[in-house]
């Protein structure tokens, strides 16, 4: 059964300004789908699971995402593309506007945390007009116990309510869809989207501000622990294999996407997973494959005789499902871990022209963390249909609201303390560009991480990479060794040549925006000769 309403509980809600017709808080997994089903949001497929679809927004809509620009902001959010100022009176207004909306409303409330770590941990309230919404943020966030709930108190209130639409000329918005984050407030508004990974990705943004001032450094990347206690970070944006390559068998999962780093070392941000289902499969992800069972729940995956289709992506190839992080086998719980001896940079090149793994120099790792390239993959934003290379400071410029420096910083420190090793591995294309070349084989990411876990790449021989000034193994157990040099599994040489020259030089232009950067770093990155 669902939490009682307690008098703390409905006195929070009025002092917000909202008056539902019903509110359920807290609700077990069963009761939201049952809810769900009955409200015909989804349904339960043959795995047990529920299926939902999102409608016309089936990935993140970065360009409507603003963040309230306050005396609190001007001089501390790295305003630009990424981070746009919102302001504060129209933030009121909206705000207003959505309490309306809601009055008198069915609504769901979710209470719990964001951070493992209980020093650091953000007292979060999420309050959604949709059950499976709610079932999200459950299997998301971080869960109280009994007590815990009894006592909470949010410091930081997510209200996203699907059925609300912003009009712009009015609101301020630039189309109907909003994602607000007002840093003073400690308020995020949703509307507009049915795409349930805008409440996530909002507060990993509210930690990734709030955080700094603390010394800790917030990073988007996976982690998981090996049998000794070694814990391991994956860094990456989506679709680079953070989810992927941080479930193994072999090691117990912290988290598949967001943690910070502390003194006393690292934490999940997070309680689940939200993993993608393109194309996956039994023998390559078991472990995300059995995760989907009841209690889990599949975003736009096509159903067949209500089946599952992961192959089929017709809806969109950001397919996703979401669970409690329990349901991988041996994940730590509380998540948390010790610091870090290795570090893994993933990245998806589309172009088909970075070696498959190297090992970088302190200076290399700072120069790459700093330049983030990747490819967008399809389906993670709004309109992109195919790889698109980019460069995306931090592995995670989309919810770094302050400067890269500010985080670059941190990793710095940290790597300087800990003696932290780093690996370049490129999860993207090989034998040519996409549409010529295939991906990397999951087997030999898989084998390349392994490999530097295990420490065999430190006994291995290395030739240098002169157009990247990269150190790339002549070997790797389980590797083919003729694609370890990407040049070799392009049929034309010249043609390989031309690219290669290409993203070196687009990495060369996209580092002369950082200011105040040490000539050892700049050093660190491609040589590229006109």
């Amino acid at each position: 059964m669902g939490t009682a309403i307690t008098d703390k509980f409905s006195n929070q809600l009025r002092d917000f300004g909202i008056n539902p017709s019903k509110v359920h808080r807290n609700l077990g997994t069963k009761e939201l789908v049952d809810l769900a089903v009955g409200r015909k949001e989804g349904i339960v497929n043959s795995t047990g699971s529920l299926s939902v679809n999102t409608g016309k927004y089936t990935g993140r809509s970065p360009d409507d995402r603003f963040i309230v620009r306050d005396e609190a902001t001007h001089d501390t959010v790295d305003w630009g593309k990424i981070n746009h100022p919102f302001q504060s009176d129209k933030f009121e207004r909206l705000l207003e506007k959505m309490k309306g909306f809601v009055e008198n409303k069915e609504l769901f409330v979710y209470d719990g945390f964001v951070g493992a770590d209980p020093k650091s941990r953000l007292h979060i309230r999420v309050i959604n007009d949709r059950a499976w919404q709610n079932m999200f943020s459950s299997n998301m966030f971080i869960r109280p116990t009994s007590k815990e709930l009894e006592d909470h108190e949010p410091e930081f209130t997510i209200l996203c309510i699907n059925d609300f639409k912003a009009d712009p000329k009015t609101d301020g918005t630039r189309t109907d869809v909003f994602i607000l984050i007002d840093l003073t407030r400690k308020i995020v508004l949703i509307g507009g989207t049915e795409y349930a990974g805008e409440m996530k990705k909002s507060m990993f943004g509210v930690m990734n501000f709030l955080l700094p001032d603390k010394g800790i450094f917030p990073m988007h990347c996976s982690a998981n622990l090996g049998k000794n206690g070694d814990t391991v970070l994956f860094f990456g944006l989506s679709g680079t294999g953070k989810t992927t390559l941080s479930a193994d068998p072999n090691r117990r999962l912290i988290g598949d996407d967001e943690h910070g780093w502390s003194d006393n070392g690292v934490f999940n941000f997070e309680g689940g997973c939200y993993a993608k289902c393109i194309n996956l499969s039994q023998e390559a992800e078991p472990e995300i494959w059995n995760a989907i069972k009841p209690g889990a729940l599949l975003e736009n995956v096509v159903l067949k005789d209500n089946v599952p289709d992961y192959d089929d992506n017709s809806l969109t190839e950001n397919t996703r499902v979401g669970y409690p992080l329990n349901f991988i086998p041996g994940a730590v719980i509380p998540s948390v871990g010790g610091n870090p001896k290795v570090i893994i940079f993933l990245t998806a090149d589309a172009l088909g022209v970075l070696p498959p793994v190297s090992k970088l120099t302190k200076e290399a790792a700072m120069y790459h963390f700093m330049s983030g390239y990747t490819s967008k993959l399809a389906g993670t934003e709004r309109g992109i249909k195919e790889p698109k290379s980019v460069f995306s400071q931090c592995f995670g410029a989309p919810f770094m609201p302050r400067p890269a420096s500010v985080y670059a910083k941190l990793l710095g420190e940290k790597i300087n303390e800990h003696n932290t090793v780093v690996y370049l591995i490129n999860t993207g294309w090989s034998g040519g560009p996409y549409g010529v070349g295939k991906r990397v084989r999951i087997k030999y990411s898989r084998a390349m991480v392994t490999a530097a876990l295990s420490g065999s790449l430190d006994a291995v021989k290395y030739n240098h990479d002169h157009l990247f000034n990269l150190d790339v193994p002549a070997q790797v157990e389980g590797v083919p060794s003729e694609i370890l040099d990407p040049r070799n599994t392009w049929v034309d040489k010249d043609e390989y040549d031309l690219s290669a020259k290409k993203l070196a030089q687009m990495f060369v232009e996209n580092f002369e925006k950082f200011e105040g950067v040490s000539q050892e770093i700049i050093d660190a990155g491609p040589k590229v000769t006109l």
